[in-house]
């Protein structure tokens, strides 16, 4: 993330309602790293250093409790789950859908514990920890409804908060970048 132009649309995001402190020290991030078992994303990591999002909706990384990020976490797999049991949800890649709900949600958890983790920016706004690398893509994730919000963080921003980050940033086949497990259920 280019923190030079994060700081001349600083006051955009101000306008669109964003509050920001001062960011999180490498020392905090790799406290949350260890404590909830992921990685942020090298762009995520120099956002949140840069400063630390804490309006409505945004994980106020410094402050919440294990419990309420750990409820951000549990959300897709929850989401899934739901879709699962109400509305026939079964991937064909995951083979025949157990007839009992139970082994139908072990399935789902063990496909989602080995994917790459979604780490909550926003609302249901999530960003995978793997590849740890600049420009993975925002995904939305409503239940088994999840889409590509943004190609990157950037992007995401961008079409979260309505005003301009600069041009978009994606993949050189103009596709996301492919993330294990979530993009096969993207599409």
């Amino acid at each position: 993330m280019d923190l030079e132009r994060l700081k001349k649309h600083q006051k955009a995001l101000a306008r669109s309602g964003v509050r920001f402190v001062d960011g999180l020290t490498a020392a905090e991030l790799s406290d949350l790293e260890v404590r909830y078992g992921f990685s942020f994303p090298t762009d995520l990591r120099t956002f949140l250093m840069f400063a630390l999002p804490v309006s409505d909706r945004f994980v106020d990384w410094r402050n919440a409790t294990t419990e309420q990020v750990n409820d951000s976490l549990r959300w897709p797999l929850d989401g899934i789950c739901f879709d699962i049991e109400h509305n026939d949800f079964w991937p064909n890649d995951w083979g025949t859908r157990p007839d009992a709900l139970p082994q139908a949600f072990a399935i789902a958890a063990q496909r989602v514990q080995a994917a790459p983790t979604l780490i909550p920016i926003c609302g249901h706004r999530y960003i995978p920890d793997r590849p740890c690398e600049v420009g993975n893509p925002v995904f939305s994730v409503y239940q088994s409804d999840i889409i590509v919000y943004g190609y990157n963080l950037d992007d995401y921003l961008q079409n979260e908060f309505s005003y301009s980050l600069g041009g978009r940033s994606r993949s050189a086949n103009g596709q996301p970048k492919e993330i294990e497990f979530w993009t096969s259920v993207v599409q």
